[in-house]
């Protein structure tokens, strides 16, 4: 088959979130199919500033067709426009507004699709609410599939995607908790696909005592990996954590991975180590005594699974559904849900070897049982040969209303939409 991949950011350099996930899976499917990734020059997911040639490249393997962004993000007309659909009765139009300003906004990949269409059996778009997808999957109607990458947060309420999930062909839920929020967000059960997720190239063997050495780092920790920012949830981290520190005995420390985008405490037990390589990031997990998810938001987190693959407990944000209900399924993490919980579920797992042995042997068994790259793979196989099986899908996606009904004002508060929507973690 030919499958394109098109994704908002593509590049051996972007690590992290649905960027990397669609190179994982463009990278394994390139051993059974002929892929193409279309996708935009921009490298800052805040910015989308066109950083990139143009044109066709190539990575790790795979070829890559990247096109430019008209405009960067202006934040005070995104922050303005959010406020608009999200919090207030509004229009179609504004809903549209809105998808332009958050970007990233290619006509020209829009056209490019349009024009090869008939050139591919299929299209798997990446992360449903940005507006390579919206746009890319009307153009590519009857072939789309999508990997949403959907969190809940209240893009979810708005009235431009339900027709979007009604009219993919496939869709690769993260978890059950997206399934079941998408479904109800559609209006309908019937949304074909899988349950899928997304496999992690975990490597064989890792070496804790070579990371201590090359960072100084001594004793008991706890560790966080991934983008330091309000959104997953680092300021409530840092507030939990030095309580902990200072209430709590022992001397566990934090050991912080990634770009940050906030200050980091001045505290002698938090310690940033910034950007890492594959090989220092999983070096320092083995290390470390118990990875810690604070996130409110997530589709699915890829760094609760390697933390698993390497047999280390976690503890969880239990307000985020999709964080908990893994924790439970697994049998292999903590959550919790005040500083109280926190505190009390993290001094069990450090003081505990044998309670962070089993829940670590539980998290080996879950990921190998879900997440190990054959059983991906076989689901996204199985779902492109029935694909090909059918051919292209006989009912078009729902058109946009006309002219004058895109700009009637009577759909409801996007944060309205969401709060119907049923909460918690999916264990049926």
């Amino acid at each position: 088959m030919k499958v394109a991949i098109v994704v908002q950011r593509y590049g051996a350099e972007m690590n992290g979130g649905a960027e990397l996930h669609a190179r994982y899976i463009a990278e394994r499917l390139a051993r059974h199919h002929d892929i193409r990734v279309f996708t935009t020059c921009a490298r800052d997911y805040v910015t989308w500033a066109n950083e990139l040639p143009a044109g066709p490249d190539d990575v790790n393997g795979v070829a890559v067709e990247r096109f430019p962004v008209v405009h960067e993000r202006d934040t005070r007309t995104f922050g303005r426009l959010s406020d608009r659909v999200f919090e207030h009765v509004h229009s179609i139009a504004d809903e549209l507004k809105w998808l332009d300003a958050e970007g990233p906004t290619s006509p020209s990949l829009r056209r490019h699709l349009e024009s090869v269409r008939d050139r591919f059996d299929v299209f798997i778009f990446f992360s449903y609410r940005y507006w390579h997808a919206y746009h890319g999957m009307r153009a590519t109607d009857r072939k789309a599939m999508l990997v949403p990458t959907a969190e809940r947060d209240p893009a979810i309420g708005l009235s431009l995607f339900p027709p979007v999930f009604r009219a993919a062909r496939a869709i690769m839920f993260n978890s059950f908790e997206e399934r079941a929020m998408i479904r109800h967000a559609a209006g309908t059960d019937d949304l074909r696909g899988a349950v899928v997720g997304v496999g992690s190239d975990v490597p064989e063997t890792t070496d804790a005592n070579r990371f201590r050495q090359e960072f100084g780092i001594n004793g008991p920790f706890a560790i966080y990996v991934g983008r330091i920012d309000e959104n997953k949830g680092c300021p409530e981290l840092f507030q939990n954590f030095q309580a902990y520190a200072a209430r709590m005995r022992g001397q566990l420390q934090l050991v912080l991975i990634g770009k940050t985008l906030l200050p980091i405490p001045k505290h002698p037990r938090i310690h940033h180590l910034g950007f890492l390589t594959d090989r220092q990031k999983f070096d320092a997990m083995a290390a470390a005594a118990v990875l810690i998810m604070p996130s409110y938001f997530e589709s699915l987190s890829m760094v609760a699974l390697e933390a698993w693959a390497l047999g280390k407990p976690v503890l969880a944000n239990g307000r985020c559904d999709v964080l908990k209900g893994q924790a439970i399924r697994s049998n292999a993490g903590l959550y919790y849900e005040s500083y109280g919980e926190f505190a009390e579920a993290l001094d069990a797992i450090v003081s505990t070897p044998s309670l962070a042995q089993t829940l670590g042997r539980n998290g080996a068994a879950y990921f190998t049982r879900h997440y190990a790259w054959p059983v991906i793979e076989r689901k996204y196989l199985e779902t492109l040969d029935r694909i090909a099986r059918e051919g292209p899908a006989s009912r078009p996606m729902d058109p946009l209303p006309g002219f004058f009904a895109r700009r009637r004002s009577e759909l409801p508060a996007a944060r309205n939409v969401l709060s119907r929507i049923p909460s918690g973690p999916s264990l049926s």
